[in-house]
Formats: C-alpha cells, structure tokens, sequence
C-alpha cells in the first residue's frame, strides 16, 4: 500500500495537460469514484491496524495534493484562455486610423438633401457620351466652340464619342425617356480641356436640376433658387439675377449671392462688389423640349447648373481648386468635424 501511495505522489507532481481538456481526464483518472485514489481508499480497510494512522495520513495527503494539482492545471488554462480573448491576433493592428468624407462629397450630398426637401429626387448618366446628347439635343451650333478639341476630351471621332462636358447630357436622356412632369437633379463629375492652376482643372464635379411641366415660370425658377441660397448659405441670404446666355436656356441668367464673408459690404473675395457668382439658369429651350419629344406648347421649365466646387470653396473658403484632388492628408482632416 505504502509502495503504491508513492508511486502515485510521484505520478501526480509529474502531471501534464496541454489541453483543458486533458486536466479533465485526469481529473476522472485519479479523483473520481472509479478512479485511483479512491481505490486505495477502498483498499484502506485491509491494512492492519498497526498501520492504519500513518497509511490514512498518506492516503489524505495523496488525495489533497491531487485535487491541488488538478485545480493547478485548470487554473493554468483559465488564465491563458483569458490571454487569448485579450489578444484578439484576428484584429488590425491598432490604432485604427478612420478616414473622413471629401470635401466635395459633402457638399453635394447637402445640396441633395435640400433640394430633395422641395421634391426633386436624383438621376445619374454615363461620363463618356455621344455628341447628341452633350450638344446637338441642346442646341449647340455645329461651329460652337465647345465642339473643338482644344476645349473637350474626345474619345473618337465620326461618330463623336466625349468625355461630358456637363451632366446637362443627363437632362436629354431623362426627357428623352420620360414623360413631364419631371423635377430632378443630376450630380457628376465632368471634364474640359483646361490648364490646371488655382482656378481651374480638368475635371470636376456639377450639380444641375430640371423642372419640366405645365405652366413652369421664370417666377418658379427664381424662388428655388432662393430657397437653395438661404438653405445652403444662411437665412440672410440674398440672390440677384443678371442677364446671360446659354444655347440651351431663353431666358438665361447668373446667380449671384451676397457675399457671406462680408455680408455683402464688400471684401477682396467679393472684389467689393458685395456679390459671388455661383451658378447659371434660365427657361429652357423650346428647341430643346421639342429635340427630347416633349411638346413645347403644353410644357415649359427650368434648369440650373452650379458647380461643387465653386460652392464648397464658399462654403468653406478654399481658395486653391487642386487642393480638391490632391489628396493630401492634412487638407483632407479639416472636415472631420463637418459630418
């Protein structure tokens, strides 16, 4: 007995799991009621009385260091299974640096918003278009300087193939397709054969909206636009109207705002005139409507055309147009805070 007592004290210091599942079988190996220690328990009752102290406190000794190392091996995976859960290796390493959204994608989501709140929803088109849709369904003269190399991006020619100049070409595949009445705003990126300076690039973005239906005025155009102004730019807000051209649009006009630097008081942003131009309107054409199938005696409207970053350097004071597509890191996380 007195043998087998320490053949299994040395068995059980020496005890080794490399599983929690591991210090479970030998948990049911020597402690339970099958299990070796409680066999020579069992065993206890045929030692001679002589001996039944000192084999009883081996055999309580036996038993303790058991459950001891038992505990020890759970123990061990306990703390280890909670080191993993800490140490989470399927993660990215930390810190984790959030992007914010681009400047210009604010602004034309919010010009969105407003003007979704007055009931114009979205359409989108394709930037690489034909030469009906970008000028001839809009009343561009062929000889229109548009139409020339030096100032668009031509993919092919006879038939011509462009990059958009505007996403007016988005208006003619509207009308085109649907029927009046029509009120929508179409957002996109456009490009023109430009010098890139300060001023101006190659590509940017427009937001232009249409409103077609019976008995549209100029009266219409105007408060839209007025709404947009005081939603975009604040309740002071002012607008005025001048007298322009475009093929597409009779009558035609520029929007200005007053100034919001100044109030319209006057700065070197607003050249002391009180006044900043940002976007071009008007009736559309009857030629147009007629072009697209829509009948120009029962239908009339409007459209206007603005672009986004002529709105986002107001509305933020940008003063440098390439900022927009440069990337750069430290221009880009200012507007963390603008959403």
């Amino acid at each position: 007995m007195k043998d087998r007592i320490k053949q299994l004290t040395d068995e059980i210091k020496a005890l080794y799991a490399s599983t929690y599942d591991d210090v479970e079988v030998l948990r049911i190996k020597y402690l339970s009621k099958k299990g070796e220690v409680s066999a020579l328990f069992n065993d206890f009752r045929n030692v001679s009385n002589d001996e039944k102290r000192e084999v009883g406190q081996l055999l309580n000794d036996l038993k303790n260091l058991a459950q001891d190392k038992i505990n020890e091996l759970k123990e061990s995976f306990s703390a280890s299974g909670k080191s993993e859960q800490k140490n989470d290796l399927t993660r990215t390493a930390e810190p984790i640096q959030l992007g914010t959204r681009h400047p210009l994608m604010l602004v034309k989501q919010e010009i969105a918003d407003i003007f979704s709140r007055i009931g114009f929803t979205i359409a989108e088109g394709p930037e690489i278009e034909d030469d009906w849709h970008v000028f001839s369904a809009l009343n561009f003269a062929p000889e229109h300087p548009a139409r020339d190399m030096q100032d668009t991006f031509f993919i092919e020619k006879n038939p011509d193939i462009l990059l958009r100049t505007h996403t007016s070409s988005v208006q003619t595949r509207v009308m085109s397709t649907q029927q009046p009445p029509i009120r929508m705003i179409f957002p996109g990126r456009v490009y023109r054969n430009e010098a890139i300076s300060y001023r101006a690039h190659c590509f940017f973005h427009q937001v232009e909206g249409l409103y077609i239906d019976k008995n549209v005025s100029f009266a219409d155009l105007k408060q839209a636009l007025l709404y947009f102004a005081k939603e975009m730019f604040g309740a002071d807000t002012q607008i005025r109207l001048r007298p322009s051209y475009f093929p597409f649009t009779e009558p035609s006009a520029e929007m200005d705002i007053s100034c919001n630097l100044c109030g319209g008081k006057g700065c070197a942003f607003c050249k002391y005139t009180g006044w900043v131009e940002i976007l071009g309107c008007g009736m559309v054409d009857p030629n147009v409507l007629e072009n697209c199938g829509i009948d120009s005696k029962i239908y009339s409207g409007y459209a206007f055309g603005m672009g986004v970053e002529r709105i986002t350097n107001l509305k933020y004071q940008v003063k440098d147009l390439r900022l927009f597509s440069e990337n750069d890191v430290r221009f880009l996380e200012e507007f963390k805070s603008a959403y």
